[in-house]
């Protein structure tokens, strides 16, 4: 694997401050460094004023890029701020196809023209080229590793090639391995090729897909069971998150209904993980690892979770949490819904 150079290391200029708490001033700064593709990426370095804390990469899922999964500018909107004020310094993720990093060519053309983009070996080198970035930044420490859905099955992934590199790896809601039907991206779903059973189907998706507000939040309501959203999340923080999605594409507004572009290589590899195909092994992994799963969760499985911790054989410490009655977006509602109850066990992880 590539690593950066200080000459390829590209911060720009402090971008915000904001409160974290009533005595705690946050900075935040946006951060490029090349993925070693010849692709520049980009970071949010999200710390306190008061000094370094723990550092941390935040991984996002397979459509909104990392400030609207991790950072919206509302309060109780950034869960990057949350760990600030446990005691983390936080870098945010752009994986490449996704928000302020680079773009491949074939994105720029209609998505019938290419196969999935940005399979979990691309996202890998460049969760490992963040890596190395904040290595520059932070010698001599090693870095903790959080995923976010399919971010949590890249983070895997990536782990399981560098488990050295790492003082933990926490996956939140993400699929492994496992045979129970999936209703969203296994077998019998659009996702599957009629033609070919068992194997991606690629018309359904295209190289990228188009999302569109209505299709970012329809997923999130669906999640929650009461008829008032409001029960478990701020309808500031839900209008925050629809609308960074969308901002995360500077192409948006061309479209209409504004929409944005996700790769559609993060749904190639889920379907294949929903259905039984395993692409890492995590018997590879001596790092301590923290699953985390809400009872609620649309997309991971309980035999993801099981069979995950069952193949951590060499990792040094393994948990498993599993939060009663918490939605797929536990980092972004109330804390009474779960996101205490995850803050508190990331913080006594990492260590």
């Amino acid at each position: 694997m590539m690593r950066p150079t200080l000459a390829l290391i590209l911060p720009l200029i402090l971008a915000s401050l904001a409160p974290a708490k009533a005595d705690e001033v946050l900075l935040r700064q946006e951060l490029y460094t090349d993925n070693g593709a010849g692709m520049r990426l980009h970071l949010r370095q999200v710390r306190s004023a008061q000094g370094e804390g723990r550092p941390v990469l935040l991984v996002h899922g397979a459509r909104v890029a990392g400030a609207g999964s991790f950072d919206l500018p509302v309060a109780r909107g950034s869960f990057a701020a949350d760990l600030v004020a446990r005691g983390f310094d936080v870098y945010v993720l752009d994986v490449r196809g996704y928000g302020a990093s680079a773009r491949p060519a074939p994105m720029e053309q209609a998505p019938s023209a290419h196969a999935p983009l940005v399979r979990s070996n691309e996202a890998v080198q460049d969760i490992g080229a963040a890596i190395d970035f904040i290595g520059l930044r932070r010698p001599g420490q090693r870095v903790a590793l959080f995923g976010w859905a399919t971010g949590g099955q890249w983070a895997g992934h990536y782990v399981s090639l560098y488990p050295e590199r790492l003082s933990a790896l926490i996956v939140l809601n993400s699929l492994y391995r496992g045979s129970s039907p999936h209703a969203l991206i296994g077998r019998g779903t659009r996702m599957e090729d009629p033609g070919r059973p068992g194997r991606f189907n690629s018309a359904a998706c295209g190289a990228y897909r188009l999302n569109d507000a209505a299709s970012v939040a329809r997923p999130w309501d669906d999640a929650i069971p009461e008829t008032d959203k409001s029960v478990r999340r701020d309808p500031h923080v839900a209008a925050a998150y629809v609308q960074a999605a969308l901002a995360g594409d500077p192409s948006s507004g061309k479209r209409t209904p504004p929409s944005f572009r996700s790769p559609c290589g993060a749904f190639e590899d889920s379907f294949y993980l929903a259905t039984g195909r395993q692409q890492w092994d995590a018997s590879l992994i001596t790092a301590p690892v923290l699953i985390v799963a809400g009872e609620r969760d649309f997309w991971s499985r309980p035999d993801d979770v099981q069979n995950l911790a069952a193949d951590l054989v060499h990792s040094s410490k393994v948990q498993v949490l599993r939060i009663p009655d918490a939605s797929h977006f536990i980092h972004l509602e109330r804390p009474p819904f779960g996101r205490a109850q995850l803050l508190d066990a990331i913080d006594a992880f990492v260590r």
